[in-house]
């Protein structure tokens, strides 16, 4: 109703994630998605991670019920375009899509005092948090080896565990980041501020169990 007689048609809506995972693997090509977003959740982020993966020019905005550090550095993470609240005036709201549009990044102006007062670290959240937070201390481990070109032998090597024992870390790492291979996988790290001491972390492999 808000984009009603504006410049943005609404061409699909979808009731839940599921039906919105539906549509994009359909044979709709969204060029602006609004998600509504409730706390971050892990299937959030993985429908995000998916849009960007089947359709990578596809704009995404989040509409949300509040100013949140965990959402906005969340929203960060993935590389969303737009961070708005629902409270938005419609005027508002047209503007920014059409600066999303336009190729901007649209957040609140809030967040901006916010990053002033160190309320918001976002290295440290964007590597802490969201998504990163769902893998294990090896998974992560995993991925930094991952930057590094290692192979599978290699990473075995370093981490003192067997190719096998590599190979399930892997597949569950694709799994839970929703990558097909490894350099998918190596890019998403890469992203994310992993590449940042992953030869620390690779000369303190020796602490960690499997």
């Amino acid at each position: 109703m808000l984009l009603a007689d504006s410049l943005f048609p609404v061409t699909a809506e979808a009731v839940s994630l599921e039906e919105g995972l539906k549509l994009i693997d359909g044979d709709f090509r969204p060029i602006l998605v609004l998600l509504d977003v409730l706390d971050g959740r892990d299937d959030e982020a993985q429908f995000i991670l998916a849009l960007k993966e089947r359709h990578p020019d596809a704009r995404l905005v989040v509409l949300a019920d509040r100013l949140s550090t965990q959402l906005l550095t969340w929203s960060l993470a993935l590389g969303v375009d737009g961070y708005l609240l629902k409270d938005i005036s419609p005027e508002a709201l047209k503007q920014s899509l059409s600066l999303v549009l336009l190729g901007e990044k649209v957040f609140p102006t809030d967040l901006a005092t916010l990053l002033v007062n160190g309320k918001v670290d976002l290295q440290r959240q964007l590597r802490a948090g969201g998504l990163i937070k769902g893998l294990s201390e090896r998974e992560l481990q995993i991925l930094k080896c991952l930057l590094n070109g290692y192979s599978n032998k290699l990473i075995a090597n370093h981490l003192n565990i067997t190719e096998g024992t590599v190979k399930v870390h892997l597949k569950a790492v694709l799994k839970k980041i929703n990558v097909r291979n490894r350099t998918q996988a190596a890019i998403w790290a890469l992203n994310r501020g992993l590449a940042d001491g992953a030869e620390a972390a690779m000369r303190d492999h020796g602490r960690e169990g499997i």
